[in-house]
């Protein structure tokens, strides 16, 4: 994709095969290894097999096919690895919930595994309406900037509610009685959409309006516009809403597009130098972020409970693990306390199936973005290629910021881990995030109109007149 030429794929298969069978296959993979899991951690607990191994081996079996099927149906030609993936991830997240659920220091009378199986069963219901009635992802674009005013109201709306002890002084969720929503995990497919259909307009006065200094690509003053507006929402977020992790994540996800659209690596430099001086001059007037920035760089200090912070209890629960772990339910990530089942459950995975276990999750997480850069280098279209790569943008930066909070590489955010981790706003959206990459792909692979053949050792008029 060259900043001056044009948007003509660079990798578009012709005639490329039908993969709906691999995809199978590897679905029946993706769903005996949790089951297996789950019989293991059930024995290593109780000593005998769970109660309920056959309705979750049912129910888990039974939702994947349907997605599958529905795939297959509507879908032929998309991507044979992404649902496999996202099903794989989704039963094992069920599985280390429920371990979780298993340990009377929580919260015992409380079925987390059972509410996020009813939320895994939704969001394959949404999975499978956006295959079957989204018949074209270019279908999307006409809904740009509709998007883009969604994406807002629903950042904003948090702010308009009270927060609750619970929420530790984040307002992302909106209460309602019992029940709660976190609308930022929906924005993550709005925003795309929007950037999408903008980039996909603006991307030639963006790339060519610059001038050369020191051999970088300066854009003009009324051409820093876009990347402006987006990081002064970012700020507002954290200011307004302390959420250092939906901030990071969303004008991170504009950077890669926009360095995508334009190929000028001046984006890139001054989306970090805004990013630092935005956070900088927030984090020092907010003290919830200062206190996250604090816990952060001394994650093994005492909190004002006694204790050690989360971070330090997630680093002794990975250390305890070790290469290999200590066994399926035989780990004590639960004392990381109300988040062990959210925010710190990488902490059980690492403890309990070691870094081995842990490296073997974060690789299935990158095959899920790779696939999607491939599909974005696969699409024909601009507004597909750009859609792919923000959706796996947003992705991958999740997985990052959640596993960099839980190790201690970056300062705790308090996002959910994707497919994995308890919550049901976050299953659902990213198993309509799979459905759309899906899409993507299906267009992107589906074989072209036959051309009219050409006999060997004869040339065509055209070919003739060059």
């Amino acid at each position: 994709m060259s900043g001056t030429g044009s948007w003509t794929a660079t990798f578009a298969p012709q005639g490329a095969p039908d993969r709906r069978n691999t995809e199978l296959s590897l679905l029946a993979f993706a769903v005996l290894v949790p089951v297996l899991a789950y019989a293991e951690t059930g024995i290593a607990m109780d000593g005998r097999l769970p109660a309920g191994m056959l309705g979750y081996t049912l129910g888990l079996g039974f939702f994947v096919l349907l997605a599958h099927l529905s795939v297959r149906r509507f879908a032929p030609h998309a991507d044979p690895l992404l649902l496999p993936l996202a099903a794989l991830l989704n039963g094992l997240g069920l599985v280390f919930i429920w371990r979780l659920d298993k340990s009377v220091q929580l919260h015992p009378n409380f079925p987390a595994a059972q509410l996020q199986l009813l939320w895994s069963g939704l969001g394959i219901a949404l999975f499978i309406a956006v295959i079957g009635l989204l018949k074209d992802h270019r279908m999307l674009q006409r809904y740009t900037y509709l998007s883009g005013f969604a994406a807002l109201v629903l950042l904003a709306l948090p702010a308009f509610f009270p927060s609750r002890a619970a929420d530790f002084g984040a307002k992302i969720w909106i209460h309602f009685g019992s029940f709660s929503i976190q609308p930022g995990e929906f924005v993550k497919i709005l925003l795309p959409v929007f950037f999408s259909g903008f980039l996909m307009v603006k991307r030639d006065a963006l790339a060519l309006a610059s001038r050369r200094l020191l051999g970088v690509y300066l854009p003009r003053g009324r051409d820093l516009g876009p990347i402006v507006v987006v990081w002064a929402l970012s700020v507002l977020i954290l200011v307004f809403e302390t959420d250092l992790g939906t901030s990071v994540l969303f004008f991170g996800m504009f950077v890669v597009m926009l360095y995508v659209a334009t190929e000028r690596t001046s984006w890139i430099l001054f989306g970090l130098l805004m990013a630092g001086l935005g956070f900088w001059a927030v984090a020092r007037a907010e003290g919830h972020v200062q206190a996250r920035i604090q816990e952060w760089l001394h994650p093994l200090l005492t909190t004002g409970g006694g204790g050690v912070g989360q971070i330090g209890q997630a680093l002794f629960a990975l250390g305890a693990g070790g290469t290999i772990g200590t066994g399926l339910g035989e780990g004590h990530s639960w004392l990381i306390g109300f988040a062990a089942k959210s925010d710190f459950i990488l902490g059980t995975i690492g403890e309990e199936i070691g870094l081995a276990g842990v490296m073997a999750v974060l690789v299935l997480y990158a095959l899920i973005a790779e696939r999607g850069l491939r599909t974005a280098l696969a699409a024909r279209d601009p507004f597909g290629k750009l859609l792919a790569v923000g959706l796996s943008a947003a992705f991958a930066l999740q997985v990052f910021i959640v596993a960099g909070g839980v190790t201690g590489t970056i300062p705790l955010t308090g996002m959910t881990l994707p497919f994995v981790a308890q919550g049901g706003s976050s299953v659902i959206t990213n198993w309509a995030l799979v459905a759309i990459l899906l899409k993507v792909s299906d267009v992107a692979r589906r074989p072209a109109p036959d051309a009219a053949p050409v006999t060997p050792g004869r040339q065509t008029e055209p070919e003739k007149a060059a």
